[in-house]
């Protein structure tokens, strides 16, 4: 008999995510059944999108939604052999069961000297969100310029390099100056620290004067409103995030963005990265190729200890990772 820890949802979040939201729980695993395996996290991911899908797909006492990186420790599961290392959307969990069909085997050229974890964000969900929200939202040409918020965050530091890989000039905001010297060393051509500026309006005109063809919005709010005026005659809008409006109790108010939508003929579109499942095996083994190449680099916030999953959920939310944030059990 195993004994899981879970993270489980206490009361759902009012303004801001605090500790006291969550309360964690011992939960005694049953025996396995033929065709069922048992496995442990090795990683586990937090991400922005668990601050506004716990309100829309979860009740209070719901085990938190996640995805981790998992080895198998038990296996009745002909498919499954035991020390197999899968990703899995099981939530905030120590250990669980799985019949297997929820699974996903990492890439068998995983090189052994490659974090694991990686599985949870550049070579993971937030890497294939870039990947399909420039390819397929934005669609990118070679000479172009791209703009992307959050940019040293897990998406947004893939966006600018897979911008680059494809022959864009990208420029990228941040909220510290060391994320920002950061963005530099990665190849960003231009990025800035949004809360030192004196204005947004001025430092994106001086970041590209041009304007800009291409917009991957993570942040939503008074920068969404502010770069939509930015954007060059049929320019293109993925609207990846909100995350500038995830904790607020009262909605924002903005202006209004039909007339620059209508003068300059633009394109907004709103995605989320499941749209491409059926070409998950491309996307992933593209960016695994970069990475391995260092066409692709990254940078990891790891928090240690199951213990600490909600305060690396709430350091994420406040922006205080560096690329992505992930929790080692």
């Amino acid at each position: 008999m195993v004994t899981a820890k879970a993270w489980v949802l206490k009361k759902h979040f009012e303004g801001f995510p605090k500790i006291s939201d969550f309360d964690l729980k011992k939960i005694e695993l049953p025996n396995l059944k033929d065709g069922e395996l048992l496995l442990e996290s090795v990683f586990l991911s937090v991400d922005p999108y668990m601050r506004v899908y716990s309100r829309r797909h979860m009740k209070e006492g719901d085990i938190m939604i996640g995805t981790q990186v998992a080895r198998i420790v038990e296996s009745k599961n002909p498919a499954f052999t035991v020390g197999t290392f899968v990703v899995a959307d099981s939530g905030w969990r120590t250990h669980f069961i799985s019949d297997g069909k929820d699974l996903r085997l990492l890439p068998s050229n995983w090189p052994e000297s490659l974090p694991r974890s990686l599985a949870l964000g550049t070579v993971g969900m937030p890497g294939l969100t870039a990947y399909f929200g420039l390819l397929e939202i934005c669609k990118m040409k070679p000479g172009e310029t791209v703009l992307v918020n959050a940019a040293a965050g897990a998406v947004g530091s893939v966006v600018g390099q897979l911008a680059k890989i494809g022959g864009c000039k990208v420029v990228g905001c941040a909220g510290s100056d060391d994320k920002v010297a950061y963005l530099k060393k990665i190849g960003f051509d231009e990025a800035f620290n949004y809360k030192t500026i004196k204005s947004l309006d001025e430092a994106l005109r001086k970041a590209s004067p041009d304007g800009y063809d291409c917009f991957f919005d993570n942040v939503g709010g008074e920068f969404a409103s502010i770069a939509i005026n930015h954007m060059k005659k049929y320019g293109r809008i993925a609207i990846c995030g909100a995350i500038s409006l995830y904790n607020d109790s009262m909605p924002q108010k903005g202006p209004y963005m039909q007339i620059p939508m209508i003068f300059k003929e633009l394109r907004m579109e709103g995605f989320i990265v499941s749209r491409w499942n059926n070409r998950r095996e491309e996307g992933v083994n593209t960016l695994l190729k970069w990475v391995v190449e260092g066409k692709v680099k990254y940078h990891e916030q790891v928090t240690e200890g199951f213990e600490n999953m909600p305060m690396a959920f709430i350091g994420m939310l406040k922006g205080e990772n560096l690329g992505k944030a992930v929790v080692k059990i």
